[in-house]
């Protein structure tokens, strides 16, 4: 079946699912770079909102991930929500670099490609076309809750793990059929 076959598009406005659900409890596959090399990693913080007045995604990244150099390069991606019953293919993704295995080959997921050329998977129910508009790099001093703050100590001991803030204008959203 071809994408159009699977999906249907839905604007921002219409995506039903709480927020924090689709943060905090179903952790999304971010995924960067075309058909012929493209790669995902699971996410486990963000959130979605208006920047600068268009409805925009956030993900935190560890500076050495490689999805975020596909990303900058690419500078579009995209976020993947699958029902319950892939949770182990998603955790997968999230398990070791794609710089340095075949973990693109190895997860029990199908690619596709959407009409916008970017990769997502035939499994996934929801998905969130993004075009990157920033990415921030997290600074100690500008957190003020001592919990902010602990946190981002701990992120900074290796260096190659500075927090950056991705951020993404959603230039389609789309739902399976």
């Amino acid at each position: 079946m071809n994408f159009e076959q699977l999906f249907v598009q839905i604007t921002p406005e219409e995506i039903s699912d709480d927020v924090f659900t689709l943060v905090g409890k179903v952790f999304p596959v971010v995924t960067a770079g075309r058909k012929d090399h493209y790669n995902s990693m699971t996410a486990s913080g963000g959130g979605m909102g208006l920047h600068f007045r268009k409805p925009t995604t956030w993900c935190i990244f560890a500076s050495s991930r490689y999805t975020l150099e596909i990303i900058q390069k690419e500078q579009t991606y995209t976020l993947s929500y699958f029902p319950s019953e892939y949770k182990k293919q998603v955790l997968f993704l999230g398990s070791k670099s794609g710089r340095d295995s075949e973990k693109m080959k190895e997860v029990e997921l199908t690619s596709i490609q959407t009409p916008s050329g970017n990769i997502s998977f035939k499994e996934a129910r929801l998905i969130i076309e993004c075009k990157l508009t920033q990415i921030a790099t997290a600074n100690a001093e500008d957190f003020y809750s001592q919990e902010a703050k602990d946190y981002l100590k701990e992120a900074y001991i290796d260096e190659n793990e500075i927090r950056k803030y991705v951020f993404g204008e959603i230039t389609h959203v789309w739902k399976k059929k």
